[in-house]
């Protein structure tokens, strides 16, 4: 008599490893949507919704790769899967938002400045996953693909509320696009707060300044998130001009 096979085991740990988690890509998936909501809205000549509609896809990227973290379903997947979905949301639909509401007024100096936006966004997404081990932590290098794509879907959106037309503003739409590229591809430094420490106390200032924030975001969200992150792209030609003058000046005397 031949001995009985051994039945399969129900749970194979290997499998598991090998899965695909829910949550955090759901995240994923919405701020891709959102990016994909952008563009058809910039296609249909609505362009505060579009450029709403990058911001939105800004929060849930940063929710994704936190509810991975905290939930222990961190994975190669997931994280290539949120370079291709912030390539859509933060390379792609800024671009053509900018392109539809002002650049194509420009002729092919338009769709030049938005192709150097959107390649400058793969680029800098490229160099971000291939340096993962190498850079230091607390500084990105170049502008983010999310801070990019608010200064671009920003503009946008606080001309739009300010009744300025694209045609009107395509000479500093074409700028901003082209500079915020560049700056994304630069090797300019961007202090990126993964070193905060959100279980650790803080002061009650800034608890205070928090719900002023929050205040004034409620209040006027596109000047107020535009401010932001115009403040934020300046920070790192500061910090690098300051970088400069400390290595020119001399040593001091002992």
């Amino acid at each position: 008599m031949l001995p009985r096979r051994p039945r399969k085991a129900l749970f194979n740990p290997e499998l598991k490893r090998r899965g695909i988690y829910i949550v955090p890509n759901l995240f994923t998936t919405a701020a891709l949507f959102c990016g994909f909501f952008a563009i058809i809205q910039a296609m249909q000549g609505h362009f505060e919704r579009a450029a709403i509609a990058v911001f939105v896809a800004m929060v849930l990227d940063g929710l994704d790769g936190r509810v991975a973290r905290m939930t222990h379903t961190q994975s190669a997947f997931g994280a290539e899967y949120d370079s291709l979905s912030d390539m859509v949301s933060f390379g792609v639909a800024p671009a053509l938002v900018a392109y539809e509401w002002a650049l194509k007024d420009l002729g092919r100096l338009g769709w030049i400045a938005a192709f150097i936006y959107c390649a400058s966004a793969a680029l800098r997404l490229a160099r971000f996953n291939t340096n993962l081990e190498v850079i230091d932590k607390r500084f990105f290098q170049g502008l983010p693909s999310p801070a990019a794509a608010a200064l671009v879907a920003g503009f946008v959106w606080v001309m739009r509320v300010s009744n300025f037309s694209g045609h009107q503003m395509r000479w500093v739409a074409c700028g901003i696009t082209i500079l915020a590229g560049l700056t994304m591809v630069s090797n300019i430094r961007y202090y990126s707060f993964k070193d905060i420490n959100p279980r650790k106390s803080v002061p009650f200032f800034a608890v205070a300044a928090l719900a002023l924030a929050f205040a004034l975001i409620s209040y006027n969200p596109e000047i107020a998130l535009f401010s932001i992150f115009v403040v934020y792209g300046l920070s790192g030609y500061v910090l690098g001009l300051v970088g400069v003058c400390r290595k020119k000046s001399p040593p001091a005397a002992s």
